[in-house]
């Protein structure tokens, strides 16, 4: 039976006073998640909304502007575009990796003998525990015009010597492969091990029935990786939003502004242009578009079944 505060108040002296006693116990063992959740996050958040309500340079007396920064974010193209950019960058980082594992689940799953499997997971992983700064310093050699990319394509008889990251046109999806490089590791694992919580009767029932695979994938598999797949695209998607080290490293936004994302615009307004009021307005910005964004994507979590 649930304890409410009725059931509570109906129990006897003693019995509410050690209750109470557990309660605040457990008030005491959150007491310095709440401080740092606090102290870290919500202090410095509400500090930036307040910041963009001035204009201020970060050094001189601030001066109140009210909404005028968030108009003249919606008004700016460099902005306006930069969240396009990281709309782009989404499909790349989770979009695209999640299909990808999907596929390969869905292979291991139907009986494929995929010999050294985990290996293959630990090493699609490593991206993930590399740092974003050593990732893109990688990158860069490869996408160079004698690098790596350059050289496969050249000795497949398709190459030239494409300057990826300096190309107007190749920069944006340039990094965003970078990121289904990093993704598709994380992304494989958890739907690798989704697949495996899901009970093997279910297939076998749906393949009595003549179930052919694509049935099969779509009847049993999809559903059963919902919490998985929820999992997945809030860790990669909250990446995209968040990039800044991979841009900052590989192209510094260029050439000219065809891979500016917000979240390196927020730097580039606050400590390069000394636009700190700006910048903060469009940090504040970019923290409402991720709370939209993960909030629907939460709403994709299959509900708990209430016993």
């Amino acid at each position: 039976m649930p304890v409410t505060a009725s059931s509570i108040g109906a129990l006897p002296p003693p019995v509410r006073r050690q209750r109470r006693r557990a309660d605040f116990v457990a008030y005491l063992y959150l007491a310095p998640a709440v401080a740092f959740v606090g102290v870290f996050l919500i202090y410095p958040l509400v500090e930036a909304g307040v910041i963009s309500l001035y204009q201020w340079d970060g050094i001189s007396v601030a001066k109140w502007v009210g909404l005028s920064n968030y108009l003249t974010a919606a008004q700016t193209p460099e902005i306006v575009q930069s969240f396009y950019h990281v709309g782009v960058l989404i499909i790349f980082f989770a979009v695209i990796p999640l299909g990808l594992a999907l596929i390969l689940a869905a292979v291991v799953q139907r009986g494929a003998r995929l010999h050294g499997l985990g290996f293959f997971q630990s090493l699609i992983f490593l991206p993930q525990v590399i740092a974003s700064v050593v990732i893109g310093v990688i990158w860069v050699s490869i996408y160079a015009p004698t690098g790596t990319m350059n050289t496969v394509l050249d000795a497949v008889g398709l190459g030239t010597q494409n300057a990826w990251l300096g190309d107007f046109n190749t920069a944006l999806p340039a990094v965003g492969l970078i990121g289904t490089w990093v993704e598709i590791g994380l992304c494989l694992v958890l739907m690798v091990t989704g697949i495996s919580q899901i009970p093997s009767e279910l297939y076998d029932a749906v393949r009595v029935d003549g179930a052919g695979a694509i049935r099969e994938f779509f009847a049993i598999t999809l559903p059963g990786l919902r919490g998985p797949i929820v999992a997945a695209l809030t860790l990669t998607v909250l990446f995209a939003l968040r990039t800044f080290d991979i841009v900052f490293v590989t192209t510094g936004g260029g050439p000219g502004t065809s891979t500016v994302v917000p979240a390196f615009l927020v730097y580039n307004l606050a400590f390069r242009e000394s636009e700190v009021g700006l910048g903060s307005a469009v940090g504040i910005l970019l923290v409402i578009v991720t709370l939209i964004i993960t909030g629907i994507i939460r709403r994709l979590e299959p509900k708990e079944i209430d016993e």
